[in-house]
């Protein structure tokens, strides 16, 4: 175990059990991939809430760890090789603690490959286009007279729910019988898309039968439940 101390983010959010993982974080749709992805293996760590309401994410301590000024970030005191090790990029996170732990992500090389295509399916397409349909249709969006961006999004994330309704077809998770990171990655995006920003009947959601299957299977779990309030807001 290496001494967090030799990182500055530290300074400002104090790891009362250096010997955990830290996750710096917010429940939003990216944050909540980590804490459910925690939840799931088992594995100790210790939570650190970063207020974008005091702009945490842009103080140069959180800089130091995630560049990007974005969530989630986490740092490991047990890294590779015994050594501490920071990491920023949900679908980076939820990729090193399946491989870490053995855990949510399957050890046949070609499954293992295509459930990460799946988490990369998420943060390529659904994060983004999802959280543009939250913009304009929830958030400052609104107020633009001209309604193509959002008719725009809309037509994507329809497309993009389509894809995952096939994937679905006949099957329990995005990998058949197996949960693993790929389901983790999308499922507070959907709940998110629904839910807090309001687009259910936007966006038909209730023509994809085998997505809101999958949701609610997902959002049965004990484990998701306890992720999706972790950290708890201020």
């Amino acid at each position: 175990m290496s001494d967090l101390s030799n990182f500055p983010i530290t300074a400002r959010w104090p790891a009362k059990h250096p010997d955990r993982l830290q996750l710096y974080s917010l429940p939003t749709p990216n944050g909540v991939k980590v804490s459910i992805m925690l939840e799931e293996i088992g594995l100790a760590y210790e939570v650190h809430l970063i207020d974008f309401g005091k702009d945490d994410q842009k103080t140069p301590e959180f800089l130091s760890l995630n560049p990007n000024g974005k969530i989630p970030a986490i740092l490991d005191p047990n890294g590779p090789g015994g050594a501490a090790l920071g990491l920023f990029e949900s679908g980076a996170i939820l990729q090193y603690l399946a491989e870490k732990t053995g855990k949510l992500l399957p050890s046949d090389a070609a499954r293992r490959w295509e459930t990460i295509q799946w988490v990369h399916f998420q943060m390529g397409g659904i994060g983004p286009m999802f959280g543009q349909v939250g913009f304009f249709h929830k958030f400052a969006g609104k107020e633009f007279a001209d309604k193509r961006p959002l008719e725009r999004y809309v037509a994507e994330s329809k497309r993009l729910l389509g894809v995952l309704e096939v994937r679905l077809a006949g099957r329990q998770w995005i990998m058949d019988d197996d949960y693993t990171i790929a389901d983790i990655a999308s499922l507070g995006w959907v709940r998110n898309l629904i839910g807090f920003y309001g687009a259910r009947e936007l966006v038909g959601f209730d023509d994809f039968g085998n997505v809101s299957a999958w949701l609610d299977r997902g959002l049965a779990r004990p484990a998701v439940q306890r992720g999706l309030e972790i950290p708890k807001r201020p």
